[in-house]
């Protein structure tokens, strides 16, 4: 058959010798007519086609096979990491649960050429010391006070009410305070103004709790303390109320002048002052209040029987609320890792009020864990506030500088026409003992590496760089976002002071309780209650700064058997059980004159 034969095939003839269609699968097939007719099929433009679609989808299904197997892989190693996971947790109670320093450790091996240290030298050696004595005993770690006059003082403002004939039978007024400042702060103001009731004879309504821009915590009182056990406690003592009487409420007290600021008020002022200053007001307008009223009220001279208020005010009026002892309760039992007897600190910091789910143990546990509370000051505003230099670099300073501008310009003013330098600041202890300076004067204390430490707080200036130096040294570093629950952190979402209060609960419970900078409000508050509630079993660390740069300071040529004797010596010279020195604060040293009685003062009383 020639050319012309061959294109004359009808269609008919065609569809006969073949056609191509799919099949289910969704591949192309071939169904072939006569034998004599394939060679024609061969040579149709039909043939270059469907080879052309073959070999396109016996691509498809080899690369549609390999992402399913790609698939089924990851699948599966999702799946295996869930069961993982899920068995951890279960071995774990601290397992699974938000982690607040997880990047930090995480970020140990990642992150090292980021790692920021003045001090390398010395953490190297303090590591190394540590790694050595790892299976050692502790005997250098003071875990108990080591003066054992601490347990010769016993509480005794409990015992003690306010009696007074003329007491609460004719009025002078009503005083209002709206207390300024962040937790601790607000704790002071409220039993400063519980005093000034008294001074007066006045009611106290109620304190009120101002918004702050920096704190951001619209908590008022009640959303703290207990209400009721607050005013039924001191009843005996000062009259108070929740509410200004309705007569009084529309009175514009700005206007009639009865309002006082902090700026009105010097700090710590005398009683005098309240009583030839504020009482002919509240005499003539039956109402006075304070605005602020922080450090507001001396501590000397006092009458007796003020200060002993003070101390039942702060040591025992003040009970948190139910969920915030629940939640306390259960942050500092997951740090113990123990369902362990309640102490006289616990007792007063939890009352009646503590989870009713039982704590997994550790099966390895037979004993309740030590651990050691830390409230490390290393805040973005106290680090630019200090002028001090921290070994950042330029672009550190850079950093502070600009901070500074912003919110201290009268410090930058007075920085620019002074002469001291970054390091004379140093020198003379004005600033903030860094992460690995708190890690160095553990470690001399003796604390092991594996000591379970609580740190106050988490806002870290400098993050993972500055906290990896202490986590090299101490790995078991734990903040309360590590040990709650989001569900359990929830209710304390955005009130700071609520937070803070948790804070506040670990640190006074913990076996020891550590600071590095004896001017902050927390660490003040937290000595005081642990010295009061203690009973000579609640040793508090707190490092000479001046004393301890002098030390670092010969950190490049010191051996550690030195520096450790040295550090030691600087902390429990601080240790002595004295009586409160003249004008000191009551809330931080309660071992005074009717607030705290030592055996002798006991003996004398029998």
């Amino acid at each position: 058959m020639g050319k012309e034969g061959l294109l004359s095939l009808d269609e008919s003839s065609i569809l006969k010798i073949s056609s191509v269609k799919m099949n289910p699968q969704g591949r192309y097939c071939f169904v072939r007519g006569a034998k004599s007719n394939d060679l024609y099929f061969r040579k149709s433009k039909l043939a270059p086609h469907a080879k052309r679609h073959a070999v396109i989808w016996r691509h498809l299904r080899s690369l549609a096979f390999a992402i399913v197997l790609l698939g089924a892989v990851f699948v599966l190693d999702s799946l295996m990491l869930c069961v993982v996971q899920q068995i951890k947790f279960r071995g774990d109670p601290m397992a699974g649960v938000s982690r607040g320093l997880e990047d930090v450790r995480e970020g140990h091996v990642e992150k090292e050429t980021t790692e920021l240290m003045m001090y390398g030298r010395l953490i190297n050696l303090a590591s190394a010391a540590l790694m050595k004595n790892e299976n050692g005993n502790g005997q250098l770690a003071l875990w108990e006070e080591p003066d054992r006059q601490a347990s010769m003082w016993k509480p005794c403002a409990e015992e003690q009410n306010y009696i007074d004939q003329g007491h609460g039978k004719k009025g002078t007024g009503y005083i209002l305070v709206s207390a300024n400042g962040g937790l601790n702060q607000q704790r002071v103001a409220v039993c400063n103004a519980v005093a000034v009731a008294v001074l007066l004879n006045a009611t106290l309504v109620l304190p009120k709790f101002l918004y702050s821009s920096v704190w951001r915590d619209a908590s008022q009182f009640g959303d703290i303390y207990q209400e009721d056990f607050f005013i039924d406690y001191l009843k005996d003592d000062v009259h108070i109320v929740k509410e200004l009487p309705l007569h009084l409420q529309s009175l514009d007290l700005e206007a009639i002048g009865s309002q006082i600021t902090d700026m009105d008020i010097m700090k710590e002022a005398e009683p005098t002052y309240f009583i030839e200053v504020v009482l002919p007001l509240l005499r003539r307008n039956s109402v006075v209040h304070f605005l602020g009223f922080g450090n507001r009220l001396a501590f000397d001279p006092l009458p007796l029987h003020l200060q002993t208020l003070r101390c039942k005010c702060n040591f025992h009026a003040l009970k948190f609320v139910p969920k915030i002892q629940e939640i306390g309760s259960l942050l500092v039992r997951r740090i113990r890792k123990h369902d362990s007897r309640l102490t006289e600190l616990d007792k007063q910091l939890f009352g009646d009020h503590r989870p009713q789910t039982s704590l997994r143990i550790h099966h390895n546990l037979t004993s309740p864990a030590k651990y050691l509370a830390l409230h490390m000051r290393f805040e973005m505003d106290m680090v630019a506030y200090s002028l001090c230099d921290f070994g950042g670099g330029e672009k550190e300073r850079k950093e502070l500088q600009a901070y500074r501008e912003i919110h201290f310009p009268t410090l930058v003013m007075r920085f620019r026409n002074g002469s001291v330098s970054p390091e004379e600041l140093r020198n003379l202890g004005r600033c903030p003992l860094m992460p690995e300076e708190a890690a160095l004067m553990l470690s001399a204390l003796g604390y092991s590496r594996e000591t379970y430490i609580y740190l106050a707080g988490s806002h870290i200036y400098g993050g993972h760089s500055r906290l990896l130096p202490f986590i090299r040294v101490y790995p078991n570093l734990v903040t309360k976002e590590d040990l709650l629950t989001t569900s359990e952190l929830a209710p304390f979402r955005n009130f700071s002071s609520q937070l803070a209060a948790l804070d506040f609960i670990a640190c006074a419970s913990a076996d020891v309780f550590a600071m590095t900078d004896s001017g902050s409000q927390l660490s003040s508050l937290v000595t005081g209650y642990r010295t009061y509630h203690g009973r000579g079993r609640t040793p508090t660390l707190r490092p000479n700064k001046k004393r301890l740069a002098k030390i670092l300071s010969e950190n490049k040529t010191m051996q550690w058997n030195e520096f450790e004797e040295r550090v030691r010596q600087m902390i429990e010279e601080n240790q002595r059980a004295t009586a409160r020195r003249r004008g000191r604060s009551i809330y931080r040293q309660p071992r005074s004159p009717g607030c705290m009685c030592s055996s002798d003062i006991l003996r004398t009383r029998q």
